[in-house]
């Protein structure tokens, strides 16, 4: 049940060169009029000309790790240390498009079984080596930066060589899966037993099990399925200090769960390799359709109604009016523009309004009933109804933001998105106020920005919030420009007592904002943790802790 060796990604950027999109002539018209920029296109510096300062792996500590590895899983060439170089987040494509490479591993590794993590973890300890499990690759805040810290050297510890479905338990819906199985390859196994885990983020094409569980990931449909914390119920994870083994259990009382400890924890206790997960049944159909409300506030109400009352369906998606507008504008006189109709919406008093995407999965019995329950009710409370059309295309480019990004950074243009969640009483000034300050601080740059807004995982107390902004880059300032607008957004998010992030994780990115969330006090019981199970400090420096 092993995959083969997964594809690797576009060192600069994302996915790889048989899926790249190209921007529509009119987006790009429109885009240049919007952010006024002059068209002039910028391609990533070519990989011969990256400076790679020289790998420091040497001597004894290079030799116990390749008697623990063998001589194949220990790699030190140009291509594999700046693949495991960053990660997929907006400053970490900019320096490495740029040929900016401000630090790469100085070697990479490839485990095979648990046994070899837990041996190049004592080798690493011993020899000091800081080392950066490395999944997907697909962090967005700077979660695999590969920093030495106060260490002689930094390792990526690659963990794709782990990609075995080990077992599956189909009277009680789990299976125990390998951390670095990627996310279609585990889709595909599943399937054979009429399972699936549903679990499907943005990234899905590259995430690996263990990146989502290290980083609290949510998936798509996470309002139906479950986030995938919701879903680990047992977990192996090799620390420096010795391994954490929790077998699968239904529930416990057994003190607090060290299972959410782990979880969430991005690689500085230790190396998750091995998962026990809560499964669902395939569903025999999938239905997703837009509707259309007035304004994002009747949007909003109307989906706190759903989920309170039990009927919200498994992907709710509402765009509020500025990301509708140019979702619109981008598709086209042909495209799903053409197909709601501004005719018809102005003629229903509903031009100017929202558009949200709302699916069902699961038999067509289930389906029929809660798609009726949850219509009815989301009619009741303002929206109206556009059929199965919008719903089509917003399955079929599901996965395909990371692409549209690439194409934006050619074009000079800054490109990122950043996520919260909040309570329903506050959500709709949470949205104000960080599109306020994402506004304001490009504003007072000379890059104004366009500033873009959906809610798309409910909860009965709240929901989250997923921003996109779009500007001109600011030449020769592009991370300075981004550090000041990603600063005025997390300052917004933390004076409402919002969370810093919803799914993306920590990493390096939101660091300075973690203590505002747990405390002081929590956060010393984190670090407790690190030390009891990292006391040498190898593990993932600079992320989630500092």
């Amino acid at each position: 049940m092993s995959e083969p060796s997964a594809p690797e990604m576009r060192w600069w950027g994302w996915g790889s060169d048989d899926r790249a999109s190209a921007l529509p002539e009119h987006a790009e018209a429109l885009l240049r009029a919007e952010l006024q920029t002059d068209g002039r296109r910028r391609a990533p510096v070519a990989l011969e000309q990256l400076t790679l300062a020289p790998s420091r792996l040497k001597g004894a500590g290079r030799d116990v790790l390749a008697r623990a590895l063998g001589s194949d899983g220990v790699r030190e060439d140009r291509l594999a240390r700046v693949i495991h170089a960053a990660g997929k987040s907006y400053p970490d494509l900019v320096r490495v498009r740029s040929g900016q490479m401000t630090g790469a591993p100085d070697g990479v590794l490839y485990p095979s079984t648990p046994e070899q993590v837990q041996a190049v973890l004592t080798a690493c300890a011993e020899a000091r080596i800081a080392v950066v499990p490395f999944g997907g690759g697909t962090s967005v805040v700077g979660g695999v930066d590969p920093a030495a810290g106060e260490h002689s050297a930094v390792v990526a510890l690659d963990l794709r060589g782990l990609a075995v479905l080990v077992s599956v338990d189909v009277d009680s819906l789990t299976a125990v899966v390998q951390a670095g199985m990627r996310g279609p390859a585990l889709e595909r196994e599943l399937a054979r037993w009429g399972l699936t885990l549903g679990h499907f983020p943005q990234s899905f094409e590259y995430v690996s099990v263990g990146g989502c569980v290290a980083t609290r990931s949510a998936g798509q449909a996470s309002t139906g399925y479950g986030r995938i914390d919701e879903l680990v119920l047992g977990l192996r994870c090799c620390c420096p200090s010795g391994e954490i083994a929790l077998p699968a259990r239904p529930a416990s009382a057994a003190g607090p769960d060290l299972r959410q400890l782990v979880v969430g924890s991005e690689g500085v206790l230790g190396v998750i390799t091995e998962v026990s997960l809560r499964l669902h049944r395939r569903p025999e159909t999938r239905r997703y359709e837009g509707l259309f409300f007035r304004s994002f506030t009747e949007g909003a109400q109307a989906f706190r109604h759903a989920v309170q009352e039990d009927l919200a369906p498994d992907i709710a998606r509402l765009s509020d009016e500025s990301e509708t507008r140019l979702s619109l504008a981008l598709a086209g006189r042909e495209g799903l523009k053409a197909r709601l109709g501004e005719t018809y919406l102005g003629a229903r008093g509903y031009a100017g309004g929202c558009l949200a995407i709302v699916g069902w999965e699961g038999t067509e019995a289930d389906v029929d009933r809660r798609r009726a329950g949850a219509l009815a009710l989301l009619t009741r409370h303002g929206a109206l109804r556009l059929g199965a059309s919008p719903g089509h295309s917003w399955a079929e480019s599901r996965f395909a933001g990371p692409y549209l990004r690439d194409e934006l950074l050619d074009r000079r243009i800054m490109a990122d998105t950043l996520e919260t969640a909040a309570q329903w009483s506050d959500i709709e000034a949470l949205h104000a106020a960080v599109a306020s300050a994402l506004k304001e601080s490009l504003g007072e740059r000379g890059t104004p920005p366009l500033v873009m807004c959906h809610i798309s995982h409910l909860y009965e107390s709240g929901a989250s919030l997923y921003f996109t902004i779009l500007a001109r880059q600011e030449p020769e300032a592009e991370i300075e420009q981004w550090q000041a607008a990603k600063r005025a957004a997390s300052e917004a998010i933390v004076a409402r007592t919002a969370t810093i992030t919803h799914h993306h994780g920590i990493g390096r990115d939101h660091v300075p904002w973690l203590e505002a969330e747990t405390g002081p006090v929590g956060l010393a019981a984190l670090r407790a943790a690190k030390q009891a199970l990292d006391p040498a400090g190898i593990m993932n420096p600079g992320k989630l802790l500092g």
